[in-house]
């Protein structure tokens, strides 16, 4: 798979992660509460109508269609977000309706890991994975990586991620880093063929494509 697609897909699932939220002030600290995504599948109850009780498959516009309440966006809320959102739409057709958003299945968390690793791609992440392992994962090293200069693009919020550099040569240094280096889900890995002289400490994800172009990336 090119990079390319690689970076283009953890654009898109990333964005439709998060509702639009501000400035990169602060963006370490994220929000542990599970956000809708689309391909996710919930099932929705309506407390005093239960003939309006549906299931359904979120649409990749983050989408779903209800009887009493038609088109509502739910990708990127919280289960308390979306039963909210519902209710409030559904209002409309039904008097004071309680709602409640139950998660029948989701998306599996994955990392990716791009550039000179043997079998870049996405891969789940199952319990506590960090950096090495990850590049273990993927096939290990090319000859060409820059195995000093490992890059890690980490989702801040819909807008923006954070980017961070580890020395991979040096193994014990992970030890000296304070913040937790375990990979997040939608965390990006990224291993450079040549060392890369300026990095911001944030990007916006739109413009990710040609971050990756210049870190020397197909």
């Amino acid at each position: 798979m090119r990079i390319a697609a690689l970076l283009l897909c953890w654009c898109l699932c990333v964005c439709a992660a998060d509702p639009p939220t501000k400035a990169p002030i602060g963006l370490a600290s994220r929000d542990q509460r599970y956000r809708i995504q689309p391909n996710d599948v919930v099932e929705v109850q309506f407390r005093y109508t239960p003939e309006y009780n549906f299931t359904a498959t979120v649409q990749p516009d983050g989408y779903i269609s209800c009887q009493a309440a038609g088109e509502v966006r739910i990708s990127g809320l919280t289960i308390a977000e979306a039963s909210t959102a519902i209710a409030a739409k559904a209002n409309a057709t039904l008097k004071d309706p309680e709602v409640a958003v139950l998660l029948k299945d989701f998306v599996k968390p994955h990392f990716v890991v791009a550039g000179e690793v043997n079998h870049p791609g996405s891969y789940d992440l199952r319990g506590n994975i960090g950096l090495i392992q990850a590049i273990a994962m993927s096939g290990g090293f090319k000859d060409s990586a820059k195995r000093s200069q490992v890059v890690l693009v980490r989702r801040a919020n819909s807008e923006y991620a954070e980017v961070k550099t580890f020395d991979l040569n040096q193994q014990t240094q992970l030890k000296d880093v304070r913040e937790d280096v375990t990979l997040r889900p939608d965390d990006m890995l990224v291993v450079p063929r040549n060392r890369i002289t300026k990095i911001e400490p944030y990007i916006r994800i739109t413009n990710l494509g040609m971050y990756g172009l210049a870190m020397g990336l197909p």
